[in-house]
């Protein structure tokens, strides 16, 4: 039987972490988020999990980091300025090749900004909000269905590499409400951390010959190893030795930078025979879409490329896109956070544009069309 159910973006996000895995929720409550706690609070219980409402967004990730360390699968949820406080336990996590979820469902800002107002502000914040090289894994739903399907995803990206997983959601798709069919559980693929429960104190962060992610038993499972945000060695006691530093660092950076072909995901709509490649990303897609079927209308060939994974950016296909030299439109709710990589992988070969906006309003269809005949008349 189908599972058809009417479901808010939020509330679809607790449902794929519930689906994965997920077995603790901790985090604070902020606006456009606060629905994940909420359901995480009425949801958890009934499949044996657990709870916890932390003092602030700073513990809130630290529970969860916790947890994972305990082999639970774990989950945050934030917005702009929690995700801003989160961000040094994001660098642990990834040093201590923790797994762990964090959505962030953007709002408008900076600071405090308008709590409840749309924007994707946060996408260069989860590239380099934490300091240092580390890996960064981002995802961005545009619909409520992706974003069930994405949460699952987002675990099962943190357990394969230890890392924390972004979903880089916003306030559009948070609160956007869609009537959708759920997978049954059999559909459903899931993955679990590799574990090697032979390890000793001694080889904590031991690596699997031609590997890059180490395989360590949960904290309280008879095991006992440190764990440091410092740079470490194999027993994961801090390390001050240029060359293991290297080696570690690269590491971390290659578990994602070596596996984009299994990490990178997008879309395309319209693109073959496009004049106009637009490019645009989770809440600003839908209207996108709708510019996209007008301007055929009108005879301007217009079409979409929007990339699910916003870090790694799905670069190579870009460039691929960039062979046949479109004009380039590029549509976000910012002054133009991923303009900047975009110019930087299309390096010329091809006009680019912007749309933006940065006042808390929804960008319309409308708004879009008048931008692609713009670009169209400057031919």
């Amino acid at each position: 039987m189908s599972n058809k159910v009417l479901l808010q973006g939020n509330e679809a996000c607790v449902e794929g972490a519930l689906a994965a895995g997920m077995r603790l929720y901790a985090g604070y409550p902020i606006t456009p988020s606060t629905e994940i706690a909420e359901i995480s609070a009425e949801k958890l219980p009934l499949v044996g999990g657990k709870f916890i409402q932390m003092e602030d967004e700073i513990a809130g990730i630290a529970a969860a980091i916790g947890a994972s360390a305990a082999g639970v699968k774990s989950m945050t949820a934030t917005s702009g300025p929690g995700f801003s406080l989160k961000q040094e336990n994001i660098g642990y996590a990834c040093v201590a090749e923790i797994p762990v979820v964090i959505v962030d469902v953007q709002r408008s800002g900076p600071s405090t900004g308008i709590p409840t107002a749309p924007s994707q502000g946060d996408v260069m914040q989860a590239k380099w909000g934490t300091h240092g090289d580390h890996p960064v894994i981002a995802l961005s739903p545009s619909s409520v269905r992706e974003t069930y399907d994405m949460t699952i995803t987002c675990f099962n990206l943190a357990e394969r590499y230890r890392t924390p997983v972004i979903l880089l959601m916003d306030e559009i798709i948070g609160h956007l409400r869609e009537g959708i069919t759920l997978p049954s559980p059999d559909e459903i693929v899931v993955e679990n951390r590799k574990i090697n429960r032979q390890i000793t104190g001694k080889q904590a962060y031991i690596i699997p010959e031609g590997g890059l992610v180490p395989e360590m038993a949960p904290f309280g499972q008879g095991q006992r190893y440190n764990m440091t945000g410092l740079f470490h060695d194999e027993m994961g006691f801090p390390s001050v030795t240029s060359d293991q530093i290297t080696d570690q660092v690269q590491r971390l950076l290659d578990k994602v930078e070596k596996n984009r072909s299994e990490i990178e995901d997008y879309e395309t709509f319209m693109l073959d025979d496009a004049e106009i490649c637009l490019i645009c990303y989770g809440g600003t897609t839908g209207s996108a879409r709708s510019a996209i079927l007008e301007a055929r209308q009108k005879g301007i060939k217009a079409g979409l490329f929007r990339p699910k994974t916003i870090w790694p950016f799905p670069e190579s296909m870009l460039d691929k896109i960039m062979e046949k030299a479109p004009k380039v439109l590029v549509v976000e709710h910012n002054a133009g956070q991923l303009l900047l990589e975009i110019e930087r992988i299309v390096r010329g070969r091809a006009p680019v544009s912007f749309l933006g906006r940065i006042n808390g309003t929804v960008i319309m269809p409308g708004d879009i069309l008048e931008k692609i005949e713009e670009v169209h008349k400057n031919a």
